[in-house]
């Protein structure tokens, strides 16, 4: 399996339909087919061998999407750079993967020199979006207009195709290694997952340098559909494009539908061609999914679950979870039943099952199982048992095979649909003269799901305040990554052997919730 075969069906089976939908730009799957080929052979030309890898930075666009099968196309690994990091942790991405093509969106030009600075193995850097060549990059256009097509290197299996980076828990960014065959396999358990119908219109709202946003895309390349590329979501604009493109399928994240079901555009419309909406990336409440299912009732809701070391997908929640009698009976708090190629346990601390409705660590095991931590050979032996990926979720299942998540047992706060390691951002805080201790965790937040709280003591005689701390932050890590709210204390709770007891300071906000996360 590789992942340009949805490709090379598309443009042999429905050439002119439109592929790809972004700003006032169409492209037809013929068109979309021969610049991924000329593109390949552009990147090919600039001496890329297969397995090296080629960065994007830039928003959901069509150039993003032609940017990512023109790299499998040449025998490439695509890393993502995700758009909302600080420049430093861009930079470490960059250096760690030894990334040789960048392809950056002309909206973040003011980064490129700096990039270059920070990361000695960069050779070309490509300007996409601008109609010329911008701060000393390569015009992306230029290079098709002058390129060659080239056959397509069909890499496959356990070739690797994508390397996403994911925050540390030990301060450090993991990049993690997928597969063409990964993450091929579970493209198609997930499109058989509900009742999609081929050749629609989706719109994709998710970030693509996320698993999530690359996992719809992918998917509705394989069924062929127009893809309508959001930049960025904006609950107005997600509206307009859903009214003018007739659009049949898109995925949000809760604190997305949140923020759509608020919006005063919504007021007097229905969005009726919108049957089937996809979520993910943190738990929906209770309220959120009532006040949906009465906004827009005619909606066809599912619920995916996974992790990028899983290639996304790897449990979901039907449609038929969302009903009435089902929320009565609180199936719509599962986080749903694996897909037909995914494997789910409940294990113990020593590795053994747990029996039916105890909770444990969730264990995954499939095709879409990561290959490795890029560099990381101990964290990947520590994360990976026999096949199984340990996930760091505690859960447990029901008698009807459900999946319920309950707690969080590595230290992760998933914030707006990001994940963000409690460690990286302490480490931030503690760099900051005047601060001792610092110990973050999320707490419940009715926007973000779970919000960054950092709690601090200061050293003798500082004078340090909560604005101080947030603008020292913005400097080394990602905003969504920087404490929402803070606290400081004459001192943090301890064990007898100077452990930490962070799970002290968790209990005054999630005592008496059914579900310690969010």
């Amino acid at each position: 399996m590789h992942l340009t075969q949805a490709l090379h069906k598309a443009r042999r089976e429905h050439p002119d339909r439109t592929a790809l939908v972004c700003a006032q730009r169409r492209t037809g799957y013929a068109e979309f087919g021969d610049r991924v080929e000329r593109v390949a052979g552009a990147l090919q030309s600039l001496g890329l061998q297969p397995g090296d890898r080629v960065a994007f930075l830039g928003y959901n666009s069509d150039f993003a999407v032609e940017a990512f099968y023109a790299s499998w196309w040449a025998g490439a690994v695509l890393a993502p750079v995700n758009c909302r990091w600080s420049i430093e942790e861009m930079a470490f991405s960059l250096v760690d993967c030894g990334a040789r093509v960048l392809v950056v969106d002309e909206q973040f030009a003011p980064l490129v020199e700096p990039l270059r600075a920070r990361v000695p193995t960069l050779e070309t850097v490509i300007g996409v979006g601008a109609t010329q060549a911008f701060n000393g990059t390569v015009s992306y256009e230029a290079l098709i207009a002058g390129a060659t097509p080239v056959a397509d290197a069909r890499r496959h299996g356990d070739d690797a195709a994508v390397l996403f980076y994911t925050g540390g828990t030990t301060g450090r960014s993991k990049g993690v290694l997928l597969s063409h065959a990964g993450l091929y396999t579970t493209t198609l358990a997930s499109i058989a997952i509900g009742q999609r119908a081929p050749g629609v219109a989706c719109l994709h709202a998710l970030p693509m340098f996320h698993v999530a946003g690359l996992a719809m895309m992918l998917q509705a390349m394989v069924a062929q559909d127009t893809q309508i590329l959001l930049p960025a979501f904006d609950p107005a604009a997600f509206i307009e494009l859903m009214e003018r493109e007739h659009v049949v399928e898109a995925a949000l994240v809760p604190t997305m539908i949140r923020r759509l079901i608020d919006h005063p555009a919504l007021v007097g419309r229905t969005l009726d061609s919108l049957e089937r909406l996809y979520y993910g990336g943190s738990s929906i409440d209770g309220t959120l999914l009532e006040q949906t299912i009465e906004r827009l009732p005619h909606l066809s809701l599912t619920q995916f679950y996974g992790m990028t070391e899983t290639s996304g997908i790897a449990v979901a929640l039907p449609a038929w979870c969302h009903g009435e009698e089902s929320r009565a009976q609180g199936r719509h708090l599962a986080a749903g039943l694996p897909t037909a190629c995914m494997e789910v346990r409940i294990a113990t601390p020593n590795g053994e099952e747990c029996a039916r409705g105890e909770v444990g660590e969730v264990w995954l095991r499939g095709p879409g199982v990561m290959l490795r931590y890029w560099g990381l050979p101990e964290a990947t032996a520590q994360a990976l048992q026999n096949g199984w990926m340990r996930t760091g979720d505690g859960g447990r299942i029901d008698g009807d095979g459900l999946l319920y998540i309950v707690d969080r047992l590595k230290d992760m706060i998933v914030t707006g649909g990001e994940n963000v390691y409690s460690t990286e951002v302490e480490n931030a805080v503690l760099s900051l003269p005047g601060v001792a201790q610092c110990a973050v965790l999320g707490v419940p937040d009715k926007d973000w799901g779970e919000r960054v709280h950092a709690v601090l003591v200061l050293q003798p005689g500082a004078t340090v305040d909560a604005a101080a701390v947030v603008a020292h932050c913005k400097q080394l890590i990602a905003g969504y990554k920087c404490p929402r709210s803070i606290e400081f204390r004459a001192e943090l709770p301890v064990s007898g052997a100077g452990k930490l007891l962070k799970y002290k300071l968790r209990e005054a906000y999630w005592t008496g919730r059914e579900r310690q996360v969010a």
